[in-house]
Protein backbone atom coordinates (compact mmCIF):
# COMPACT_ATOMS: atom_id res chain seq x y z
CA UNK A 1 0.00 0.00 0.00
CA UNK A 2 1.16 3.47 -0.75
CA UNK A 3 0.05 5.90 1.61
CA UNK A 4 0.28 9.70 0.69
CA UNK A 5 0.51 12.50 3.54
CA UNK A 6 -0.15 15.61 2.16
CA UNK A 7 -1.41 19.16 3.64
CA UNK A 8 0.21 22.51 3.22
CA UNK A 9 3.36 23.70 4.92
CA UNK A 10 3.56 24.57 8.71
CA UNK A 11 0.78 21.77 9.07
CA UNK A 12 3.05 19.48 11.00
CA UNK A 13 3.54 16.32 8.65
CA UNK A 14 6.94 15.51 9.00
CA UNK A 15 6.66 14.94 12.98
CA UNK A 16 3.15 12.89 12.65
CA UNK A 17 5.24 10.95 9.69
CA UNK A 18 8.26 10.37 11.28
CA UNK A 19 6.30 9.39 14.53
CA UNK A 20 4.11 6.99 12.78
CA UNK A 21 7.15 5.16 11.11
CA UNK A 22 8.95 4.72 14.40
CA UNK A 23 5.35 2.98 15.44
CA UNK A 24 4.43 0.71 13.52
CA UNK A 25 6.88 -1.53 11.92
CA UNK A 26 4.81 -1.88 8.49
CA UNK A 27 5.50 1.48 7.28
CA UNK A 28 8.86 3.04 5.22
CA UNK A 29 9.13 6.44 4.60
CA UNK A 30 10.52 7.39 1.06
CA UNK A 31 12.92 10.47 1.81
CA UNK A 32 11.93 13.78 -0.62
CA UNK A 33 14.61 15.48 -2.63
CA UNK A 34 15.21 19.05 -2.42
CA UNK A 35 17.43 21.81 -3.63
CA UNK A 36 16.66 23.85 -0.41
CA UNK A 37 19.17 24.98 2.04
CA UNK A 38 18.77 22.62 5.09
CA UNK A 39 17.29 24.67 8.22
CA UNK A 40 19.22 25.12 11.27
CA UNK A 41 18.42 22.25 13.66
CA UNK A 42 17.20 20.16 10.90
CA UNK A 43 18.16 16.41 10.88
CA UNK A 44 20.47 15.55 7.97
CA UNK A 45 17.96 13.19 7.21
CA UNK A 46 14.83 15.24 6.46
CA UNK A 47 15.45 15.43 3.28
CA UNK A 48 17.90 14.43 0.39
CA UNK A 49 19.39 17.91 -0.03
CA UNK A 50 20.96 18.19 -3.44
CA UNK A 51 21.82 21.03 -5.97
CA UNK A 52 19.91 21.91 -8.75
CA UNK A 53 21.89 20.57 -11.30
CA UNK A 54 21.85 16.95 -9.56
CA UNK A 55 17.95 17.58 -9.21
CA UNK A 56 17.58 17.96 -12.82
CA UNK A 57 19.67 15.14 -14.10
CA UNK A 58 17.49 12.91 -11.93
CA UNK A 59 14.06 14.50 -13.78
CA UNK A 60 15.90 13.76 -16.80
CA UNK A 61 16.56 10.00 -15.87
CA UNK A 62 12.58 9.66 -15.02
CA UNK A 63 13.71 9.33 -11.31
CA UNK A 64 11.13 11.09 -9.48
CA UNK A 65 7.13 9.48 -8.80
CA UNK A 66 6.44 13.40 -8.27
CA UNK A 67 8.28 16.97 -7.90
CA UNK A 68 7.56 20.65 -7.87
CA UNK A 69 9.04 23.78 -7.64
CA UNK A 70 8.09 26.36 -4.97
CA UNK A 71 9.88 29.57 -3.64
CA UNK A 72 12.76 28.88 -6.16
CA UNK A 73 13.48 25.09 -4.90
CA UNK A 74 12.85 21.74 -6.33
CA UNK A 75 11.11 19.35 -4.34
CA UNK A 76 10.31 15.41 -5.23
CA UNK A 77 9.85 12.03 -4.45
CA UNK A 78 12.12 9.57 -6.07
CA UNK A 79 10.17 6.57 -7.65
CA UNK A 80 10.27 3.39 -4.67
CA UNK A 81 12.02 0.96 -5.22
CA UNK A 82 10.20 -1.65 -3.83
CA UNK A 83 12.94 -4.77 -4.23
CA UNK A 84 15.14 -2.66 -1.67
CA UNK A 85 16.05 -4.42 1.46
CA UNK A 86 14.83 -1.39 3.19
CA UNK A 87 11.11 -1.63 2.16
CA UNK A 88 10.81 -5.56 2.48
CA UNK A 89 7.47 -5.09 1.51
CA UNK A 90 6.16 -2.98 3.88
CA UNK A 91 3.39 -0.09 3.28
CA UNK A 92 4.95 2.74 1.66
CA UNK A 93 4.65 6.43 3.29
CA UNK A 94 5.35 9.62 1.42
CA UNK A 95 5.41 13.16 2.99
CA UNK A 96 4.68 15.54 -0.03
CA UNK A 97 2.71 18.89 -0.46
CA UNK A 98 -0.55 19.26 -2.68
CA UNK A 99 0.74 19.66 -5.74
CA UNK A 100 2.56 16.05 -5.56
CA UNK A 101 0.07 14.59 -4.06
CA UNK A 102 -2.26 14.89 -7.27
CA UNK A 103 0.75 14.17 -9.54
CA UNK A 104 0.68 10.81 -7.47
CA UNK A 105 -2.89 10.08 -7.48
CA UNK A 106 -3.02 11.26 -11.11
CA UNK A 107 -0.18 7.81 -11.79
CA UNK A 108 -1.55 5.74 -9.20
CA UNK A 109 -5.55 6.41 -8.25
CA UNK A 110 -5.35 3.73 -5.33
CA UNK A 111 -3.35 5.45 -3.05
CA UNK A 112 -4.66 6.34 0.35
CA UNK A 113 -4.50 10.09 1.03
CA UNK A 114 -4.07 11.25 4.19
CA UNK A 115 -4.38 15.37 4.12
CA UNK A 116 -3.47 17.06 7.10
CA UNK A 117 -4.92 20.62 8.11
CA UNK A 118 -3.17 23.41 10.84
CA UNK A 119 -6.23 24.26 13.47
CA UNK A 120 -5.92 27.29 12.39
CA UNK A 121 -4.18 29.48 10.38
CA UNK A 122 -2.83 31.21 12.90
CA UNK A 123 -1.25 27.87 14.52
CA UNK A 124 0.28 27.55 11.43
CA UNK A 125 1.80 30.61 10.77
CA UNK A 126 2.82 30.09 14.41
CA UNK A 127 4.87 26.72 13.49
CA UNK A 128 6.16 28.25 10.28
CA UNK A 129 7.64 30.48 12.24
CA UNK A 130 9.02 28.69 15.06
CA UNK A 131 10.87 26.67 12.63
CA UNK A 132 12.72 29.20 11.31
CA UNK A 133 11.29 30.39 7.90
CA UNK A 134 11.64 33.96 7.28
CA UNK A 135 8.65 36.25 6.36
CA UNK A 136 8.36 36.55 2.96
CA UNK A 137 8.13 32.44 3.02
CA UNK A 138 5.94 32.30 5.59
CA UNK A 139 3.72 35.14 3.63
CA UNK A 140 4.27 32.63 0.50
CA UNK A 141 3.08 29.24 2.53
CA UNK A 142 0.07 30.43 4.13
CA UNK A 143 -0.85 31.99 0.81
CA UNK A 144 -0.53 28.68 -1.02
CA UNK A 145 -2.02 27.21 1.45
CA UNK A 146 -5.57 28.78 1.33
CA UNK A 147 -5.27 27.56 -2.02
CA UNK A 148 -4.74 24.27 -1.44
CA UNK A 149 -6.63 23.57 1.07
CA UNK A 150 -9.76 23.12 -1.01
CA UNK A 151 -8.12 20.82 -3.20
CA UNK A 152 -6.52 18.40 -0.57
CA UNK A 153 -9.75 18.00 0.86
CA UNK A 154 -11.05 17.40 -2.45
CA UNK A 155 -8.44 14.73 -3.06
CA UNK A 156 -8.03 13.43 0.63
CA UNK A 157 -9.67 9.86 1.58
CA UNK A 158 -9.27 10.94 5.07
CA UNK A 159 -8.71 14.51 6.46
CA UNK A 160 -7.16 15.13 9.90
CA UNK A 161 -6.49 18.28 11.63
CA UNK A 162 -3.46 18.08 13.90
CA UNK A 163 -5.04 20.01 16.82
CA UNK A 164 -3.16 17.63 19.75
CA UNK A 165 -0.14 15.97 17.99
CA UNK A 166 -0.59 12.53 20.22
CA UNK A 167 -4.46 12.68 18.72
CA UNK A 168 -3.24 13.17 15.18
CA UNK A 169 -1.02 10.62 15.43
CA UNK A 170 -3.30 7.61 16.55
CA UNK A 171 -5.90 9.09 14.38
CA UNK A 172 -3.46 8.76 11.28
CA UNK A 173 -2.28 4.63 12.40
CA UNK A 174 -6.00 3.58 12.92
CA UNK A 175 -6.36 5.31 9.42
CA UNK A 176 -3.74 3.09 8.14
CA UNK A 177 -4.56 -0.07 10.34
CA UNK A 178 -8.39 0.33 8.80
CA UNK A 179 -7.15 0.54 5.19
CA UNK A 180 -4.84 -2.87 5.60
Amino acid sequence: MIVVVSGPGGVGKGTIVDAAVKRDNGLWLSRSWTTRDQRPGEADDAYVFVTPTEFEAHIGAGGFLEWTEFLGNYYGTPVPDESAPDVNGRDIVLEIEVDGAQQVKRIHPDVMLIFVLPPSREEQERRLRGRGDVDHKVLARLKKAEQEEPIGRELADHVVVNDDLEDTIAEMLAIIDAAR
